[in-house]
């Protein structure tokens, strides 16, 4: 049994071979929001201003220029119902549009739908060819009880685009539609403004998507396959049938023939990656993965998924790699989809984990982050490192600075520094400083779990399983504190048909743990079951060749009388780690010298 702390998950992973068709629409409230924010013109221009024949022969009087200047400062101060009622009279008055649109933008700003929609009215009254002013209205009027006045201005976008732009306005009408509170109408005005071009693949993609979005599976397969017969070499297509089909193994087949057919369809094997790391295959995943790489040695989200892969596959000289150059390539231009940030903390963990305690703080002194978050995951990291180097005080007094607010993240902090004391043998220390958090944040399960652990250490057995069947009881679908509680029972060889129920419930919920395949392997073994022990530990060792697993399995084939493939399976377990407490017991309880 193992509860080991891991930085490197698969979500960022599977991020980044997400493939959906067309262009996804923000929200109407984002959609205005980003028009308002947009980056000022040019001295002397103004991108979003009506032509000047559009514009009325307004005299700018003092009274006028008064109020203007009035508004917009209040407005700066936080007012923006003041500006916003002056804008909007102002533009009545004049009938210049350019004052409703600073009316519209006001009341976006201050995330008011309703004024923001009669300023908007008024701007395309004032100003009926304004496409800006459209995108507003469509953005708003869809987010409302009544959809219905978008209908006649879709169709017309529909119907005005170009040959080559209008799958890409259908694809927006999908996804403006999609929004719409009253999903039943948003649906049926989208087969109404999709009918007219059923000769378009695009057209069937779309309304794939969208009896995806109602539920509608026979429908969805229905188009998506219209769609991929219609083109067959169709990327999007493709992709639409995968996401509709759902069961990965025949997602898998319909996407393996499609790359057999067209093998430069990049965003087709990035979904296939993808479904081979749903089924497990993470060797074929990384194959698929060093394909993509290879036309494009620079993708940054095809790098990260290497080294995530890697990471996963046991080999930490790849995922080095692959980190360290998506660090390269992204940390002088970083941004919300590549934040450098999760990279450094995996290569500070692999740096630790081959003994390089200096390259591990190295790799941290690189973030740069002003997400509390992240702040706060990187100074915990630092304060283990600084404790592993022996400098407990150091790493104590780093973690007296954090003051997070969060009471979860409080905790965070106070697990932490319990592991430095732990780390450097002070466990009672350490196990008296959980104590006392315990009674601060009852309800953290994850903080329970490590003083249950704790707890087992200083000999309170009767506390550690109280701590645990609490845990079980505020989390019942906690997999970690079933296989504790059952790893520690099968470890003292005692109550072992209990412990074989808690670990086999452990593994139900989480098959794929190597940690609780291992416990149940341990627990076979105390029952005297060797080959169903030793079948269990070869498979969690082929997962994770973790040094604990690796004396588990050695203590078995020892049993069997199979002394010299034990003893080389201890000898990999201490070069790995010398000073693992379950090889020190084992290898003396055996009376055994490597």
């Amino acid at each position: 049994m193992k509860n080991a702390f891991a930085i490197v998950t698969f979500s960022g992973l599977l991020t980044a071979c997400a493939v959906t068709p067309g262009q996804h629409a923000e929200a109407p409230m984002q959609v205005a929001e980003q028009h308002a924010a947009a980056a000022p013109a040019k001295e002397g221009e103004d991108a979003a201003a009506p032509a000047a024949e559009n514009l009325p022969n307004v005299n700018m009087s003092s009274t006028m220029l008064y109020q203007l200047m009035k508004a917009e400062l209040e407005f700066r101060k936080g007012d923006w119902q003041g500006p916003y009622l002056t804008m909007l009279s102002l533009a009545q008055q004049t009938k210049d549009p350019r004052l409703a649109r600073r009316a519209a933008e006001m009341a976006v700003a201050a995330k008011q739908a309703d004024d923001a929609l009669a300023a908007i009215k008024l701007w395309r009254e004032l100003d009926p060819n304004s496409e800006e002013a459209s995108q507003y209205y469509l953005g708003l009027v869809v987010m409302s009880d009544n959809i219905a006045p978008a209908e006649d201005i879709l169709k017309r976008k529909i119907a005005e685009a170009t040959p080559a732009t209008r799958p890409l306005m259908l694809f927006q009408a999908e996804q403006l539609l999609l929004r719409a509170p009253d999903k039943k109408a948003g649906a049926d005005m989208l087969q109404r403004l999709v009918a007219p071009y059923s000769n378009m693949m695009e057209a069937h993609v779309v309304l794939s998507q969208a009896a995806m979005a109602q539920g509608d599976k026979a429908g969805a397969l229905r188009e998506a396959h219209a769609a991929l017969s219609m083109k067959p070499d169709s990327e999007i297509a493709a992709l639409t049938l995968a996401q509709a089909l759902e069961d990965d193994d025949k997602v898998a087949e319909v996407l393996e023939r499609f790359l057999r057919a067209h093998p430069d369809a990049r965003d087709v094997r990035m979904a296939y990656a993808r479904v081979l790391v749903n089924r497990k295959q993470f060797d074929a995943a990384r194959g698929q993965f060093l394909t993509l790489l290879k036309a494009q040695p620079d993708n940054p989200a095809t790098l990260y998924a290497l080294g995530i892969l890697s990471t996963q596959l046991n080999d930490s000289k790849a995922a080095e790699g692959y980190f360290t150059r998506f660090v390269d390539l992204v940390g002088n231009d970083p941004d919300e989809e590549r934040d450098p940030t999760r990279a450094l903390l995996i290569l500070s963990q692999l740096a630790e984990e081959r003994g390089d305690l200096n390259a591990a703080l190295g790799w941290l002194d690189k973030v740069q982050t002003g997400e509390p978050q992240a702040q706060l995951s990187v100074s915990l990291r630092r304060a283990q490192l600084l404790g592993k180097k022996g400098d407990v005080e150091g790493a104590r007094k780093l973690l007296a600075t954090l003051k997070p607010e969060d009471p979860a993240a409080q905790a965070q902090v106070v697990m932490t520094e319990s592991e430095v004391l732990r780390n450097a043998g002070r466990v009672l220390e350490s196990f008296q400083l959980m104590q006392g958090a315990v009674q601060r944040f009852p309800k953290n399960t994850d903080l329970l779990y490590d003083f249950a652990l704790l707890a087992e250490k200083v000999g309170k057995l009767d506390v550690m399983e109280k701590s645990l069947r609490a845990v079980i009881a505020q989390a019942p679908d906690n997999h970690h504190a079933y296989n504790a509680l059952g790893y520690s029972l099968a470890e003292r060889n005692v109550r072992l048909p209990e412990a074989y129920q808690l670990i086999d419930k452990a593994l139900k919920m989480a098959p794929g743990d190597p940690f609780i395949m291992d416990s149940m392997g341990w627990v076979q073994y105390r029952m005297g079951n060797l080959k169903e022990a030793e079948a269990q530990l070869r498979k969690a060792y082929a997962l994770r060749s973790d040094p604990e697993i690796a004396v588990h399995l050695g203590e078995v084939l020892w049993a069997q009388g199979r002394k010299a493939d034990a003893q080389t399976l201890w000898r990999e377990a201490k070069g790995k780690d010398p000073q693992n407490d379950t090889l020190k017991s084992t290898l003396a309880r055996l009376h055994v010298a490597l």
